[in-house]
Formats: C-alpha cells, sequence, structure tokens
C-alpha cells in the first residue's frame, strides 16, 4: 500500500485551567496539528503534533513548512518500507513535533494498510501502566484544586511542576503530601534550579517524600547535573536532555539521570521504542510522557507506555485537563490503565470537526 498524499490539519482543545511551567510557558489551550498519512485505498493513518514554541521553537508555519519539505520523499513510497520512510524523516534534523506527529501517523497508517488497529502493531505488553497528572505551577489552593479533579478521576501520581519560587514549591509539596497521603509526587523544575543550592533542595524534598526530580539543572551544566546525581539524594529524570537518541548515548555516557522520560510527541513510535529499549539495557527506569496530548494523542502515548521497557508511572491523564476530544481514552481505575480497557480505534471525524481550525497552510 503506497502514499498518496499527505495532508495537515489544527484544532483547538480549551483547558479546565492554564499550565505554566518554567520560567515563563504558560498553556491556555491546546492548538495542536493533525497530519494525516492518506494511502491509495483512502485509509487514513493520523498523528497528533504538539505545538510548542517554548520547548521545541516550532510554530504552526514551521510544522507545515516541514511536513511540505518531507512530502515529495514520501509519496509513492509503500507505507511497509519502515526503515526507507525513517530515513527520509531523518533527513530533516530538530523539527521534533512535525516529525514525531509523522512517524505517528505513518504507525497508524501502516496498520490500516493491514486492516487492521494499531494496537496490533504494537501489542501490549503489560497488564496495566500507571498514569501521572501534570500539577503546574499557581496558588497553592489552584494546584490542590487541581489534584483533587484529578484525584476524584482515578489519579494516584502527580508531577509537580517547580522552579519560580521554591520555598513556595516546597509549601505546596508539603500541602499535597499532606493532602493525599496515598498519592506519589515527583517534581518537574525544568532546568530552574540554581545549581549551588540543587543538593539542598532535592534533600529537602526527599524529605517530603518524593520520588525523583526532573531536569533540576540547565541542560548545558553537564558537569553539575553529572555531579548532581552522583550524590543520590534523588533519581534523576532526563527529559529535555534527551530528545533524541544521539542524546540519549551522551547522557548514558556522561551518567547523568536515572530515569528517562520518553515523549512520542518528538519522538513517534519510532525513535521512541528505540529509546526506551537502550536506556533499559544500559540499567536505567524509564517513563512514557506525552506532552500535553489530547486523549487522541495520549492513546498512541499509552500504546507505548504499555510496552516492556517501560518501568514507572508515564504522563498519560494531561487530556482530563481539555474541554472535549474526539477520541475516548480509557478510564483511569485507582491509579492506572489496563490493557484490557483499550478502546475501538475509531477517529470521530464529527467530534474533531468541533474543534477543528480552519487555516491557509497547507502542503
Amino acid at each position: 500500500m503506497r502514499i498518496a498524499d499527505l495532508r495537515l490539519r489544527f484544532f483547538r482543545l480549551p483547558l479546565k485551567g492554564a499550565l505554566a511551567w518554567g520560567r515563563q510557558s504558560r498553556l491556555e489551550a491546546l492548538f495542536h496539528g493533525l497530519v494525516e498519512v492518506v494511502l491509495e485505498d483512502g485509509a487514513v493513518g493520523r498523528g497528533e503534533v504538539a505545538i510548542r514554541p517554548t520547548i521545541y521553537g516550532e510554530t504552526p508555519e514551521s510544522v507545515a513548512g516541514a511536513l511540505r519539505h518531507l512530502k515529495p520523499g514520501l509519496l509513492g513510497r509503500s507505507v511497509e518500507d519502515r526503515e526507507g520512510l525513517a530515513a527520509s524523516l531523518e533527513r530533516l534534523p530538530c523539527n521534533f513535533a512535525a516529525r514525531g506527529g509523522l512517524d505517528l501517523a505513518l504507525w497508524e497508517a501502516r496498520a490500516r494498510a493491514r486492516g487492521r488497529p494499531l494496537r496490533a502493531l504494537l501489542p501490549p505488553q503489560r497488564e496495566r501502566v500507571e498514569v501521572a497528572y501534570i500539577l503546574g505551577l499557581g496558588d497553592e489552593a489552584g494546584v490542590l484544586a487541581d489534584a483533587e479533579f484529578a484525584y476524584r478521576r482515578g489519579v494516584r501520581v502527580f508531577k509537580v511542576k517547580v522552579g519560580r519560587d521554591l520555598a513556595a514549591d516546597t509549601r505546596r509539596i508539603e500541602r499535597l503530601r499532606d493532602r493525599f497521603p496515598d498519592a506519589k509526587l515527583y517534581a518537574d523544575a525544568n532546568e530552574t534550579l540554581p545549581p549551588e543550592e540543587a543538593h539542598r533542595y532535592l534533600a529537602a524534598w526527599r524529605d517530603l517524600g518524593l520520588r525523583y526530580v526532573e531536569e533540576p539543572l540547565p541542560v548545558e551544566r553537564v558537569r553539575e547535573r553529572a555531579a548532581l546525581r552522583a550524590r543520590g539524594l534523588l533519581p534523576l529524570i532526563a527529559d529535555d536532555s534527551a530528545f533524541t537518541p544521539r542524546d540519549l548515548e551522551r547522557e548514558l555516557a556522561l551518567d547523568t539521570f536515572d530515569v528517562l522520560n520518553v515523549k512520542p510527541a518528538r519522538t513517534g513510535l519510532t525513535a521512541s521504542l528505540a529509546m526506551l529499549t537502550r536506556a533499559r539495557a544500559a540499567g536505567k527506569g524509564t517513563m512514557v510522557g506525552s506532552q500535553a496530548f489530547s486523549s487522541f494523542g495520549a492513546y498512541h502515548a499509552l500504546l507505548l507506555a504499555l510496552q516492556d521497557p517501560v518501568t514507572e508511572p508515564s504522563e498519560l491523564a494531561f487530556h482530563l485537563k481539555a474541554e472535549g476530544g474526539f477520541f475516548p481514552f480509557p478510564p483511569i481505575r485507582e491509579g492506572f490503565v489496563y490493557a484490557r480497557d483499550l478502546p475501538e480505534e475509531a477517529f470521530d471525524e464529527e467530534a474533531f470537526a468541533a474543534y477543528e481550525v480552519r487555516s491557509s497552510l497547507t502542503l
């Protein structure tokens, strides 16, 4: 089955509340792309494109430009030519979200060419996966209310954004621990901790029962990151420091982390599977992040999280913040999503139309 066309659409999902993180980033709605790989017989494979200018430097215009650049090398190619298609994507470096969404769409198109759902190509290897929910920066009352909202929907693991006011962050973590004593907590500093003080905060957060800290220091402070990890205060999660398989090799060589956070939003399924396998072979823990996907993208991330190399809770609950959606994500039961609850993979075109944003950007 050959690729006949490549299309790009956009959608906007309002959020129930804004998500703030890092030094100045803020997300008030999901304005994402949907890349579609159309096959000769009209079958369509889709992948969500998480447009994050403050993380990947990609905009709707740049995503359209990247896909437009890649399109001629894809048309007429067999969707089963995995190596050839991967090589075509590799010829355009960076452009993480555009390439990640396209790789997701190619996987789904490959399944559609066989008349099968995507999970037939990526069958669950685990019975269940523990689910984490992201709590953004904000006032204490708002964060606690957000946590309560997610807790009532089955979440039992919270990833807490920190970094703008470390004293207030510590108080907020303490309140979360007291309010939800059966929940697991970990922090994401998004590279904001002062290198000379990071150990003090990690020690304090360890004493409050945190499980890990994600990217406590700026990525370029490589020696300091390796030294902080060597102190053994809390396991460190690699995210911004390991965008690609090449990044991962550097971080493994320098031994800067304990757990790898792989996000199919930027590495699709092909590179994500390779990175998870490589990290586990090196003795590292692994988790899957969804980069604030809708329920549709989160489902693709879920299929990845149900693979054997994943060892830690995965960020699959952000879609609960969205006002609506166009794909049925399975229920969260006392902290877990179960493989037995995987839904029928029926993209709801009518529901998508309610959120679609018409655009002049074409491929």
